[in-house]
């Protein structure tokens, strides 16, 4: 009930018909283990994920979840108590403090990505990238049939996307993408937002770019002091 007044509320911020099931629980959770302590979850929902990474062996108190929507943080504290529950939108999550909190190892996401604009994506691969390890990596699921994450956008953020499986079991199936960087980030998350807000500004973004020829590191700092 508290999932479906959630979704009646804010449909496309939950952006499903129902809570993701265990066999999608246990595919995004497949490559964690408790040596990827602690761990971020992005919109855990009603704790479907969290639940799965707690039997793979990580510490409830070396969770980290943050999910904007008030009825489910509340009630993913009152499930795992232990946890750091951060009631906060996963754009802000850079800049949120958590006492005590080491790089972790892998994070994963049940975001709407699909129903995000490019600005608010970049905010967020930014804050969890910031708080992975170099070789950490971020889970995402998807209902489509490609990486929800474009392209253009992975290589801005010098990224890349693995699909890692599916499982036809949930409602609707689903898709998981392993992403994890490919090269050393060379500017700031600040930088970058900027750089896509003149990318955005410049093709007006009626719809996502096709198959763009990536902004030089040259022409993104002209860009961001002209």
């Amino acid at each position: 009930m508290l999932f479906l007044r959630a979704w009646a509320a804010h449909p496309l911020r939950i952006a499903a018909v129902s809570p993701s099931s265990s066999s999608l629980a246990d595919l995004i959770t497949s490559e964690i283990t408790s040596a990827s302590s602690p761990v971020i979850e992005l919109g855990p929902g009603t704790g479907v994920f969290t639940r799965a990474l707690v039997a793979r062996g990580v510490p409830e108190d070396r969770l980290v979840l943050v999910e904007a929507e008030v009825g489910f943080s509340q009630l993913l504290a009152r499930r795992f108590p232990s946890a750091h529950v951060l009631s906060i939108d996963a754009a802000h999550f850079g800049r949120a403090k958590i006492p005590g909190s080491a790089p972790a190892g892998a994070a994963i996401s049940g975001l709407p990505l699909l129903s995000m604009s490019p600005r608010k994506v970049i905010a967020i691969l930014d804050g969890t990238f910031d708080r992975l390890r170099p070789h950490g990596a971020l889970y995402q699921f998807t209902y489509g049939l490609r990486c929800p994450i474009p392209r253009w956008i992975l290589d801005r953020l010098g990224l890349k996307a693995v699909r890692i499986g599916g499982t036809m079991a949930n409602v609707p199936p689903a898709s998981v993408y392993r992403i994890t960087r490919r090269r050393a980030r060379r500017e700031s998350g600040a930088d970058r937002v900027r750089a896509v807000v003149d990318f955005e500004n410049e093709c007006k973004l009626s719809k996502p770019p096709a198959e763009t020829a990536p902004l030089s590191g040259a022409r993104v700092r002209m860009k961001l002091h002209s």
